[in-house]
């Protein structure tokens, strides 16, 4: 069974195919992704490779954590899951109003203001 290990402290420079040249060394790749900002496209500084098997995932951590990788040492251990991200983010469910939502319900309470106000000049003319 594939094992997906996490991997820290990239250079920038590192490419997902630095990392499945570097990791087949201990065994088969199933994948190697660098995470990336979405707006920018430059890297994270971290990424994430499967192994083919759990031994293989046990070797390459002890053959890449700490090591060296683009002059930067490397930090390599068993990828943790995802926490569960349904709820909005905060305890209780919900999550906070975007600040721009907020901003236009105030401009859409003005704009009722402005506009009873006109119709009401327009009734008294």
């Amino acid at each position: 069974m594939a094992k997906n290990l996490y991997v820290g402290n990239l250079a920038s420079e590192v490419t997902q195919e630095d990392l499945k040249e570097n990791f087949k060394e201990v065994g088969e790749v199933v994948s190697a992704v660098v995470i990336k900002d979405k707006f920018s496209g430059e890297s994270k500084g971290f990424g994430f490779v499967e192994m083919g098997t759990e031994k293989e995932a046990q070797d390459a951590i002890q053959k890449f954590n700490g090591g060296e990788l683009c002059g930067k040492k490397l930090m390599v251990s068993e990828a943790r899951p995802r926490p569960d991200q349904r709820s909005g983010g905060r305890p209780g469910g919900g999550g906070r109003r975007p600040a721009a939502e907020a901003a236009g319900r105030v401009a859409a309470d003005q704009a009722v203001v402005v506009l009873a106000a006109a119709a009401d000049i327009n009734l008294q003319l």
